[in-house]
């Protein structure tokens, strides 16, 4: 696969920056705001997010991993078993304002699973959606995000891949994947 940069780690830090931003906008001081990194990349956006949020005077940010591998509506029609990944959410979700975090919107069954995952936690007052990169023409479902880093646009057979550094790269970066033409 052929494969062009789309992001290099300013830009990536520039737009976690903005999406700082946007996410205090609307949850002021987070008191009643419980962030939420979907296994098993957006925790990674998650674990970036967090501590800009600090800087900007953000005291304690609420937040939790969530592993959505049981809910998936294709984890029993694979041919190898799934591996779940750790959930780790420490605080009730009764009445709060969650925001899902995760790397790629592509079909939006992550987070139609996601949703279903996190009623064994409470029930939320209300969920958002914030993705570093929404493939906004590849929809399965009527599921947008919130809050959007870039949006890309792709055939259905490219690859939006995010690498972070200290994790599967040298440095952070976004790549789009282009499918081989036959």
């Amino acid at each position: 696969m052929d494969k062009k940069k789309l992001l290099n780690a300013r830009s990536i830090d520039i737009t976690l920056n903005r999406l700082a931003h946007q996410l205090i906008e609307n949850h002021d001081n987070f008191e009643n705001t419980v962030l939420i990194g979907l296994q098993s990349r957006g925790i990674y956006v998650l674990d970036r997010l967090v501590p800009i949020l600090e800087q900007f005077g953000i005291e304690k940010v609420a937040n939790g991993t969530l592993d959505i591998t049981f809910f998936r509506d294709d984890f029993r029609r694979r041919n190898s078993p799934l591996e779940p990944s750790m959930t780790k959410i420490d605080v009730l979700l009764e009445g709060k304002k969650v925001v899902f975090i995760d790397d790629v919107l592509f079909t939006g069954r992550s987070v139609r699973s996601a949703m279903d995952a996190i009623q064994s936690f409470g029930r939320p007052a209300e969920i958002e959606l914030l993705v570093l990169i929404d493939r906004r023409f590849s929809r399965e479902l009527p599921i947008q995000p919130d809050y959007v880093g870039q949006q890309v646009d792709s055939l259905a057979g490219d690859r939006v891949s995010v690498e972070w550094e200290g994790q599967d790269a040298s440095e952070n970066a976004v790549y789009l994947e282009f499918a081989e033409n036959e």
